[in-house]
């Protein structure tokens, strides 16, 4: 390489390093919208409300104005002990309201992914560990209904009509295999194969991974019949389960919709008990703990939990183990 051409290279060097970066990365020397990039970063579109929600119901409580992106900045820019200032400040107005537990911490848990995602992206330079949730009595209410009650149940479903085979469907794929709600408003045609009784899901916290479940013969069936009464013109990219009164004919099936199904066989049936989705979820899982005397390892196949200890939750629940020790020594004299 001649001297000319070693010039001309520094020159075309020296060119590419003066390029604006700002022609391809336009937005970097803008303020952020961290709240903004906080809800794109959850793909569950429950948590992106329910983060929204909370962080909105901290600034308005807070500043008396809802999130902004400057009210975001004015906060994520405080120094750490004002910042933490505020949020303890924010802690005692929920406790003085009365909240639960869990809600408070489920608030506070908002407001510190906030800030996390604002260390990220440079709009602040502190934590809020100091923070300390309030402490939850692990408790959940699982019970469900029994085996009897939910035939009762299912029997409401007439199976001569379109509603009574989707709503038999519908029962019988909550029950075989508790799901949640979501996980059956989500499902396509293609996501069902009749042949290899298997069907595709995509579970709670596993965005775009989806995961193979195996079905019982009698809820292949069922399905089977029901997209036969639909017809079979159904495009694989179908909602599996649609709405059938007159405004929503053909449309997916939402969560709610299908908690109205279940409420409505549920009152036909004489069931005191507030039904929905979950609760038929709660009884499946509990009288598949029955059925298999308690072994949570095989149980936890069917309900997906990824943590065992929640599943405990349930079998404690189911053997009531402390009313037994009572009676045991209740008995001893």
């Amino acid at each position: 390489m001649n001297k000319t051409d070693l010039d001309i290279s520094i020159v075309a060097l020296e060119a590419s390093l003066d390029a604006k970066i700002e022609r391809y990365f336009d937005t970097l020397d803008t303020d952020p919208d961290v709240l903004k990039q906080l809800l794109a970063d959850k793909r569950s579109e429950n948590t992106r409300r329910a983060y929204e929600r909370d962080v909105n119901d901290f600034l308005q409580t807070m500043t008396g104005v809802a999130a902004v992106p400057d009210n975001v900045l004015e906060f994520l820019h405080l120094e750490e002990r004002q910042a933490v200032s505020v949020v303890l400040k924010y802690k005692a107005k929920l406790i003085d309201k009365g909240l639960k537990e869990a809600t408070v911490n489920r608030r506070l848990a908002a407001i510190k992914s906030l800030v996390e995602m604002g260390r990220k992206l440079g709009a602040c330079h502190y934590a809020l560990g100091d923070i300390k949730g309030e402490k939850v009595t692990s408790y959940r209410d699982t019970t469900g209904v029994d085996c009897p009650t939910f035939e009762r149940i299912l029997q409401q479903c007439d199976r001569t009509t379109l509603a009574g085979k989707r709503d038999y469907a519908l029962l019988r794929l909550l029950w075989g295999n508790a799901l949640r709600r979501n996980e059956i408003s989500q499902l396509n045609v293609r996501d069902f194969d009749p042949a290899g009784k298997t069907l595709r899901i995509f579970g709670k916290g596993r965005g775009t991974q989806a995961e193979m479940i195996d079905l019982g013969a009698a809820t292949v069936q069922a399905i089977a019949d029901w997209l036969e009464a639909r017809g079979n013109n159904s495009s694989q990219d179908a909602p599996l389960f649609t709405a059938l009164d007159f405004a929503n004919t053909g449309h997916r099936l939402t969560g709610d919709g299908l908690r109205k199904i279940i409420v409505r066989h549920s009152e036909n049936a004489g069931v005191s008990k507030q039904m929905s989705p979950h609760r038929i979820r709660h009884s499946a899982i509990t009288a598949a703990l029955d059925a298999t005397d308690g072994d949570v390892r095989k149980v936890q196949k069917l309900s997906r939990h990824k943590n065992l200890n929640t599943l405990m939750v349930y079998d404690d629940n189911r053997g009531r183990d402390q009313r037994d020790v009572t009676d045991l020594l209740d008995g001893m004299f």
